[in-house]
């Protein structure tokens, strides 16, 4: 049994090769097909034709897509993310940008965790109650509301109108968002939003599962308390699912934020991703899609592993 894990997480491992190799082929060849001319959007619609000839000669847009894709990927493999059309090394211009997104996310499912495994778990033991209705239609409602939706919404009235917290999450230059707590409260609520209701519809119906497996029938019918019964009996059946949703959303919410951090102005990627994209630095927009598109890549062969773990440990 142990010869077949190992043989299926070397089979996935080999898949996520695959896999990111085809994303990065996707990456580069949709990125450079974005509308628009890198070089022109560098130098305004007033620039010369010999000037744009010649910026477009400096950044190598007159190879082929070919070459140019295959000279990237190869900076890749050695950690070499490229050079932003303004000379800047991309991978400096991530540096502390790339931190304080994973430091939003991090927050996010730090609250992600316990509180949807709490709220699931408590709507599952309660199904079919009101307490139940109640909580189930407001997570549908919650799923329709998109996460800028709320960062607006959270800026506009509890940030400007109340003015309970900062409305934009400005951090000085050098300094860490963990410095200042205040401003880091609206984009994880808003982040959290979302994400905390299809965490908690996943927990309510793996608990339900769970509530009618025979093992927690005869618990329960031989006496043992309830806090034990959902402690052994239903926790380890719920957690495995859960795990795997922790994870896909954790991926996710690198590519959620940039909505959030430009609601907010908040130093990380998105502000970043969007002035990129207006002024066509490929080299930005190619890096962050390859590393967000890779996080969830990698994050979603790990959740199939954690389910295909368990799927055998049960069946032993």
């Amino acid at each position: 049994m142990r010869g077949d894990s190992a043989q299926y997480v070397a089979g996935r491992l080999v898949s996520a090769a695959v896999l990111l190799a085809a994303l990065s082929v996707v990456v580069y060849a949709g990125v450079d097909l974005l509308p628009g001319d890198p070089a022109t959007a560098r130098l305004g619609t007033d620039a010369t034709p010999e000037q744009v000839a010649a910026v477009r000669e400096r950044l190598g847009l007159n190879e082929p897509l070919g070459r140019r894709y295959l000279e990237w990927a190869g900076g890749l493999l050695h950690g070499d993310l490229g050079t932003s059309a303004n000379g800047t090394s991309v991978t400096d211009m991530l540096d502390g940008r790339l931190g304080n997104t994973a430091v939003l996310a991090a927050l996010t499912v730090a609250l992600l965790v316990p509180a949807s495994l709490a709220l699931g778990i408590a709507l599952g033991r309660r199904a079919g109650s009101r307490a139940d209705g109640t909580g189930s239609t407001l997570l549908l409602l919650t799923t329709a509301v998109p996460e800028f939706v709320v960062a607006g919404v959270l800026a506009l009235l509890v940030g400007a109108q109340l003015g309970w917290l900062p409305a934009t999450s400005l951090v000085p230059p050098g300094d860490s968002p963990l410095a200042h707590p205040d401003v880091l409260v609206l984009p994880v609520l808003s982040l959290l939003w979302v994400s905390l209701a299809y965490a908690t519809r996943v927990v309510r119906a793996q608990t339900l599962v769970a509530l009618r497996a025979p093992h927690v029938e005869a618990m329960r019918l031989n006496g043992i308390p309830e806090r034990a019964v959902l402690r052994h009996g239903v926790l380890p059946a719920v957690l495995p699912s859960a795990a795997q949703i922790w994870l896909i959303s954790a991926a996710g919410l690198l590519g959620g934020t940039v909505p959030v951090e430009v609601v907010f102005n908040y130093p990380g990627i998105g502000k970043l991703l969007v002035s990129s994209v207006s002024t066509g630095d490929l080299p930005v927009v190619q890096a962050l899609a390859m590393i967000m598109g890779g996080l969830t890549l990698l994050a979603t062969i790990a959740a199939d592993v954690i389910g295909a773990a368990v799927g055998r440990t049960r069946s032993v």
